[in-house]
């Protein structure tokens, strides 16, 4: 037969429960057959001693870039997807994605920050980090209350992006905590009404009331319930912080009542935003979140910020520049990883990069075709290694869960989380014939994530071959740095559905 055979694989399968050493085929896109004793086709992949897996599914990347899928690929992810923040308009970035090239698949949401952005102050540029940054120095749609007329406009902002295949609506709610309630609900009911998630950043993740972590997740509860729709809670360990015992008793307890809300978390205790994030400009920023500010560093230069007038200043010069949040000490503090595994380990829940973009030492975005990436590119250790630092320490070392459920988290959960609303999905995240030809092959016993947060860019080891709509990206360990096959995840476009 013409086509691929893998032969001789670990082969796992969360859907159906396979875990047994088998073949699998692939051809014209597809997965055609799973089995043993295949036979020969145009070109083999000898898998014995390796795992092959569905391609692993990632619900939060924010980098959406040549140079992001090629560090991601290493991760073993063949699914792409930005839906905390999401874009806007959507209808050109697909457009735009598609004219570029992608190595993986790509998808977005409907960005309801830059509906904010563009019904309240008009600025109605392309979502980008930058133009983030810019925006943030009128604070008007941060801190409002929206008006009626630019609730209205906030809605039909958003409503288009969907017409145009948004996946679901991305809320950044803590970049806009003024938003009001009757807003929110508004929108959570555009959402029930279309049958898509939200993919919320709750409003607030202080320890301490009011605006604490806890209400934020209350309020979450509470839009699940008033209006029926699928709330997807987006870095369930950094929204909660150190406070996520109690925050996940109230999910727990939410979900038992059979509310539809689902969750994401990435394995690290050091998160990543941009330096004009409301909460860091909070005057009780520190006793709030049982913080101090030199736990807030610069990506691009390492610098750590003395006080609050240190960070004031970075904001004022470059409102968007990279930094990172080091939250949990799970490497010193055995309380701090006993709260991170609540969120790693949280039933049913996903496992998500939150990826950041490639940026270089001016705070520019690096969207070039270098490979290895310049030395000078920095981002997020979870941008090169959060699945496999996942599979590695949860499920090797660890054994805190078992390989099938493991990649569970990786594939079939996300995908699940989106086979209401998005139909795309349904064929991803497990193999069996019909099912998209995305897989990963990887060596269970070698598979390791090395980026550190002073080498962020180093690629992970033990992804053997990684194959996206049917072509090899990663062939024995090599990338193939011409091949572009990544496809669009998209809903369907308003009129065709």
């Amino acid at each position: 037969m013409s086509g691929l055979v893998i032969r001789g694989g670990r082969v796992v399968d969360p859907e159906s429960g396979m875990d047994a050493v088998g073949d699998v085929a692939l051809m014209d896109g597809k997965v055609v057959a799973v089995g043993t004793g295949l036979p020969g086709a145009e070109r083999e992949i000898d898998a014995t001693g390796l795992v092959v897996a569905p391609g692993f599914i990632d619900l939060h990347a924010h980098g959406q870039s040549v140079p992001a899928d090629r560090m991601q690929a290493f991760d073993g992810i063949t699914t792409t997807l930005d839906l905390e923040a999401g874009v806007m308009p959507v209808a050109s970035w697909y457009r735009r994605q598609a004219e570029n090239g992608r190595i993986l698949n790509y998808g977005a949401a409907t960005n309801w920050a830059f509906a904010r952005i563009g019904a309240m102050v008009g600025i109605n540029e392309e979502s980008s980090l930058e133009a983030f940054g810019r925006a943030m120095r009128d604070p008007r749609w941060m801190d409002n209350v929206s008006t009626d007329s630019e609730q209205s406009g906030i809605i039909e902002r958003i409503a288009q992006g969907l017409d145009e295949g948004g996946i679901g609506i991305g809320i950044l709610n803590a970049y806009a905590p003024g938003a009001g309630v009757q807003e929110l609900t508004a929108i959570c009911q555009l959402a029930a009404d279309r049958n898509v998630p939200t993919f919320t950043h709750i409003a607030y993740m202080a320890n301490r009331d009011p605006k604490s972590a806890a209400e934020a997740y209350v309020r979450l509860i509470g839009y699940a319930g008033a209006t029926g729709c699928h709330m997807h809670i987006c870095h369930f360990n950094s929204s909660s912080k150190t406070d996520v015992e109690r925050c996940e008793k109230l999910i727990r307890k939410a979900q038992a009542q059979g509310l539809p809300i689902t969750v994401e978390a990435y394995p690290y205790g050091t998160g990543s935003t941009v330096v004009s994030a409301a909460f860091f400009s909070d005057p009780e920023f520190e006793s709030r979140n049982d913080a101090t500010y030199d736990q807030v560093q610069v990506v691009a230069t390492g610098h750590r910020f003395k006080d609050r007038e240190d960070l004031l200043a970075a904001q004022a010069q470059d409102p968007s520049q990279l930094v990172l949040w080091h939250v949990l000490d799970t490497d010193n503090n055995p309380r701090h990883a006993d709260m991170l595994d609540l969120s790693v380990l949280y039933p049913g829940g996903a496992i998500a990069s939150d990826a950041m973009p490639w940026s270089m030492p001016d705070g520019s975005t690096y969207n070039g075709d270098a490979w290895p990436l310049p030395a000078e590119a920095t981002s997020h250790p979870r941008s090169s290694g959060t699945f496999t630092r996942f599979i590695s320490r949860w499920v090797r070392e660890r054994q805190a869960l078992s390989l099938i459920d493991g990649i569970a988290k990786c594939t079939l959960i996300p995908a699940e989380i989106l086979a209401a609303s998005t139909p795309a999905m349904r064929d991803k995240g497990r193999l069996k014939p019909g099912a998209d030809a995305d897989v990963v092959v990887f060596d269970f016993e070698t598979l390791v994530d090395r980026a550190e947060f002073t080498a962020m860019n180093r690629p992970a080891e033990g992804v053997k071959h990684l194959i996206v709509s049917g072509q090899p990206v990663i062939a024995d360990g090599i990338m193939d740095v011409a091949a572009r096959p990544g496809q669009p995840v998209r809903r369907p476009l308003a009129g065709k559905e």
